[in-house]
């Protein structure tokens, strides 16, 4: 980035290590903000600073917020018997705007990988085993990721949680709405033939 001056450049470098913005994406970022007016660059800077100053991961369930705990946690109309866990707080994000859980979430931080060095009591597993035992839970719904590493936490946890009598679902994997069979690979076409149901 020799044709950049130094700050643009380090501008472009620190946009390229976000997730999903390669080079050129980040060379248009870059360049849409030094074109911003000094005070909507400004905002921008505070929003960003304030945010990582400010959030925290709520202290029940681990979902990320400003106050502890969650406004998800102390909802009084959620239903405290069902505990839906996910691997991020992305993963809450996505599961609100469906509008059809109203139980409560837990947030493991990362998924058991052996080959990435991470095992069980590198992810928020712990935090879930106290919950069940101070709480009348009645389904815990593994809602980890239908890949290799979100299969295996969410064995491990049903393993996990099988003496203690609570009923742990795991949601379906299939088609996508609006997608084609014969476009969709072997997994995904085995994982709707299991989770078919009656009409």
């Amino acid at each position: 980035m020799a044709q950049y001056a130094k700050p643009l450049a380090n501008l472009i470098a620190q946009l390229s290590r976000l997730p999903g913005i390669g080079g050129k994406t980040a060379q248009r970022l870059a360049f849409h903000i030094l074109s911003m007016d000094e005070e909507s660059a400004a905002k921008l800077a505070d929003a960003i600073t304030d945010a990582k100053r400010t959030m925290k991961y709520c202290s029940v369930c681990g979902n990320l917020t400003d106050v502890d705990p969650c406004p998800l946690c102390r909802d009084s109309s959620r239903d405290d018997s069902v505990i839906c866990v996910v691997e991020t707080p992305r993963d809450v994000a996505a599961m609100e705007r469906i509008r059809e859980f109203k139980g409560r979430y837990h947030v493991l931080h990362g998924v058991i990988s052996p080959m990435d060095g991470i095992g069980p009591e590198d992810i928020n597993l712990k935090s879930l085993i106290v919950r069940l035992q101070q709480n009348d839970v009645k389904e815990v719904i593994l809602a980890t990721n239908p890949n290799i590493e979100g299969e295996a936490t969410a064995m491990y946890i049903a393993r996990l949680l099988k003496p203690a009598g609570i009923k742990v679902t795991r949601i379906a994997h299939g088609i996508p709405v609006g997608g084609d069979l014969e476009y969709a690979d072997e997994v995904t076409l085995s994982k709707a033939m299991e989770g078919r149901r009656e009409l």
